[in-house]
């Protein structure tokens, strides 16, 4: 024990996300409610959104913005600045996994007015009982 230590010093953040991410496939899989899949879906997806962010942050590091309008004699260093294409790609990942999130809440909707229940045993037996199995 005493040699995992050090190796997990600084670096609860990923035993976090680690934990949501798989709180969230538990969900998708384990649940029979389709709700609680949906929000299983949605906490696996936000966990990694926050695994993409954090890999980003750099100690120290400043916004690349460049501020003599490169004009100067100084040679620029990338390692001073933060990388912003992972935030840029996870902006494009939230928008997908709030249009995501509405849609299979419509779904949702639907197939509640079809089926009169959202537990997956129950949707399932109406199905097979319709096709006369």
């Amino acid at each position: 024990m005493q040699d995992l230590l050090p190796l997990l010093a600084g670096k609860y953040n990923y035993w976090i996300y680690t934990i949501l991410m798989m709180t969230g496939l538990y969900a998708m899989i384990a649940k029979n409610n389709l709700v609680k899949k949906i929000i299983g879906m949605n906490i696996f997806q936000t966990s990694i959104i926050l695994f993409y962010v954090s890999t980003a942050y750099k100690k120290g590091a400043t916004l690349p913005i460049i501020m003599d309008g490169g004009h100067g004699h100084t040679a620029v260093h990338a390692a001073d600045y933060i990388n912003p294409l992972p935030h840029v790609l996870m902006l494009t990942a939230i928008v997908v996994s709030v249009a995501t999130l509405g849609v299979a809440l419509a779904l949702g909707i639907k197939i509640f007015r079809q089926y009169g229940t959202l537990e997956e045993d129950d949707i399932n037996h109406q199905i097979r009982m319709q096709a006369g199995e």
